[in-house]
């Protein structure tokens, strides 16, 4: 009996490596096949989260995948003004680096001992010391950590808070090999964020590092049904294109061209969060990392924490090895004061963004003064 991790995502990896470091077994239980079982998204900022990669001894290799150019950013208005450039020269720090969610992940699970993943293995329930999974096959265990994500089943053994409609939907497309296939789109993304943003909409586009361009287009102040009602055609990639078109009827050409070029991997997404500064009363035997615990707005702080929690839990745990409740109380506390604020700023953001005039307090927001 000892730590089981549920949920193989950045959180409960991070978590597993710190403990290996410092010699401490553990299991993680995840329900997806295999690593490859699906796509893992598309780049990440890691900034604070770069403290959990180095006391997990991977912050070399972090830097080596990691992209610098990935940092630079271009602000446009719907009509197409830009608003403003910031290009990383190639010698700047990697103090915001990049890097694909998949190959993050790839590092971190190469960095475990062989075993210590179980793939296909559906957590179900819990119950004096077992685990249950959804097959019928179950586990011992004397900490068990949900790192299972937004949806988390393991959430529900500490609090009933449940994760709510943020009041914006995001239909998420890519342009793959861009530089081949568009190389005029190319050149007006850049190497790193491509955001636009303004009246109730954003157009947020990415480069990754496998060469396509990732797409985000956000509606705000839209309900948590709207995808049913918004008139586009998942199922018709064709016509889901043109409907998206038709929904930035106003903005300027070069933002429909972008819609225009993606291909037919179009994926509906309704972003919910947890209540920021959540917390629950201690409880012996278990607890909670990344989204399980706190789901924030997605404005680039959840995948730090989340690394920032896997290891700081780690650390908890080595400092106290034989009294787990100690190791997650000490934990807690300081998760909870960590996540709390970056949760209230990441609102702060979610609120600029939804704001008629979220191009200008965006500007304001990264040139104050």
């Amino acid at each position: 009996m000892g730590i089981a991790i549920v949920g193989a995502g950045v959180g409960g990896l991070a978590l597993a490596r710190v403990l290996h470091v410092n010699g401490i077994d553990a299991v993680v239980y995840e329900r997806e096949a295999s690593r490859d079982a699906r796509g893992q998204g598309g780049m990440l900022d890691i900034h604070s989260g770069q403290r959990a990669l180095r006391e997990a001894g991977l912050i070399e290799q972090f830097y080596a995948m990691a992209r610098g150019a990935g940092q630079d950013m271009r602000l446009l208005s719907p009509d197409g003004t830009l608003l403003l450039q910031e290009d990383t020269p190639d010698d700047a720090p990697l103090e915001r680096p990049e890097v694909d969610r998949a190959d993050l992940r790839d590092l971190l699970l190469d960095s475990l001992p062989e075993h210590t993943v179980r793939w296909g293995h559906a957590f179900a329930s819990a119950d004096e010391g077992v685990l249950h999974f959804a097959d019928g096959s179950s586990a011992p265990y004397d900490l068990l950590v949900g790192a299972d994500g937004a949806n988390s089943r393991v959430r529900i053994l500490l609090t009933d808070a449940r994760p709510v409609h943020l009041g914006q939907n995001v239909v998420e497309l890519r342009i793959p090999d861009i530089d081949r296939t568009h190389p005029d789109l190319a050149a007006m993304v850049g190497r790193g964020n491509y955001w636009a943003l303004g009246n109730g909409q954003s157009l947020a586009a990415q480069r990754n590092g496998d060469g396509c361009v990732r797409i985000g287009l956000s509606f705000y102040h839209t309900a948590e049904d709207w995808f049913a009602t918004s008139g586009i055609p998942f199922d018709d990639p064709a016509a889901a294109r043109a409907r998206l078109i038709d929904l930035f009827t106003g903005w300027d050409s070069q933002f429909t061209a972008l819609i225009a070029a993606c291909d037919d991997t179009i994926v509906p997404r309704a972003i919910t969060t947890l209540p920021a500064g959540l917390t629950w009363p201690s409880t012996p035997g278990v607890t909670l990392v990344g989204d399980a615990a706190h789901l924030m707005p997605p404005v680039g702080e959840g995948a730090n924490q989340a690394l920032l929690d896997g290891a700081l839990l780690g650390l908890a745990l080595a400092a106290h090895p034989d009294d787990h409740s100690a190791a997650v109380a000490e934990y807690e506390r300081e998760m909870f004061e960590r996540t709390g604020a970056a949760a209230r700023m990441s609102a702060d953001i979610q609120e600029l963004l939804m704001s008629p005039d979220a191009d200008q307090k965006m500007l304001a927001f990264f040139q104050p003064g």
